[in-house]
């Protein structure tokens, strides 16, 4: 299999991730990228069930799904026939649609106690596939008044006392939100069944637990994207020499990093289950390729796109005279202080 090129310049975006509690992402605006082909690139909300020419859409998997992830390229790029250049371009393009799309969402919510709509994005991946790349590029080019991310590390001795939805209840996103799971409750079946820390029947019994949990959040007006990035076992190799071989990526690396590697195809069956048992009517799973980081982030980011689009939030009406309040403030013009 082909291998991906090395990673490309980061965009001038900016996120904060913290582990175990939920923070909001650093506002990030990109420059507006004035070309034709960006114009050309602008974004494209797909329509229920559809996925049209040139909408990257990685790999959905269908309820009832049975296959093995291999099946999947992690170096592919479905629904998108551009290359890096073109890629890069489209992010920059649709930056300012996610970030109107979340605007309003914000804003129809605002004050509100209860009810209405939100988004949770589940940011699953193999160590370096890129999900902190999602965080900065894709979620953090939206207004940090309307995210939460949480990055689900090891759980406490606390967390352990409890059922493993315990931890997650208190970070689900209030409406008006987009809530970001870095790892999440999936970890409880994944890690769990290759470690051997649940037998098979406890792991069924929280692959069940969690559709209904989901379920339980459609419900209430959650919308849920999930999103496994696929990596291939080689350019995880790749992408951990380079932490190695560059003095500014060591904090990046941990050497455990190499022991879970040595897992790897008890990790990919245990993806393969897990998407088998919870790719659901209402929260369905899409494998995102992530070999080539800049196409993971433009799928993730049509994926985003998408779910606010079948909100399809509007801006909420004024509740005061517009041209009352106009007139008083234009008072204000004549009077010095």
């Amino acid at each position: 299999m082909a291998q991906a090129k090395k990673q490309q310049s980061p965009r001038p975006t900016k996120s904060t991730k913290q582990g175990g509690g939920a923070k909001s992402a650093k506002p990030a605006r990109s420059a507006k990228v004035a070309t034709k082909s960006s114009r050309d690139l602008r974004p494209v909300v797909l329509a229920p069930g559809s996925l049209p020419d040139d909408v990257p859409s990685g790999f959905p998997v269908p309820p009832g799904w049975t296959g093995d992830v291999h099946e999947f390229d992690p170096h592919a790029t479905p629904g998108f026939d551009g290359g890096k250049k073109k890629g890069e371009k489209r992010l920059l393009a649709c930056d300012d649609s996610l970030a109107d799309l979340q605007e309003r969402l914000f804003a129809a919510h605002h004050g509100a106690t209860s009810g209405g709509r939100s988004v949770l994005l589940v940011v699953q991946g193999m160590d370096t596939s890129g999900k902190g790349g999602i965080m900065r590029h894709v979620v953090g080019a939206v207004d940090p008044q309307g995210i939460s991310i949480t990055a689900f590390k090891a759980p406490t001795e606390e967390e352990k006392e409890h059922d493993f939805l315990w931890r997650i209840r208190p970070h689900v996103p209030a409406a008006g939100q987009i809530g970001v799971f870095d790892r999440s409750h999936y970890e409880d079946v994944l890690i769990h069944r290759v470690h051997g820390w649940a037998d098979t029947e406890e792991i069924e019994r929280r692959c069940a637990a969690i559709n209904d949990f989901e379920k339980e959040l459609t419900d209430s007006g959650v919308t849920i994207v999930k999103v496994m990035l696929h990596l291939s076992y080689a350019e995880q190799g790749e992408r951990l020499m380079e932490r190695l071989e560059r003095p500014d990526k060591h904090w990046k690396f941990n050497p455990g990093d190499i022991d879970e590697r040595g897992y790897w195809s008890a990790y990919m069956d245990a993806y393969s289950k897990a998407l088998s048992a919870t790719s659901t009517p209402h929260a369905p799973w899409v494998v995102v390729p992530a070999d080539r980081k800049w196409y993971a982030r433009i799928a993730v980011q049509q994926l985003l796109l998408h779910a606010l689009g079948e909100i399809d939030p509007q801006w909420p009406a004024a509740d005061f005279d517009v041209a009352e309040q106009t007139a008083r403030l234009r008072e204000t013009f004549a009077s010095q202080r």
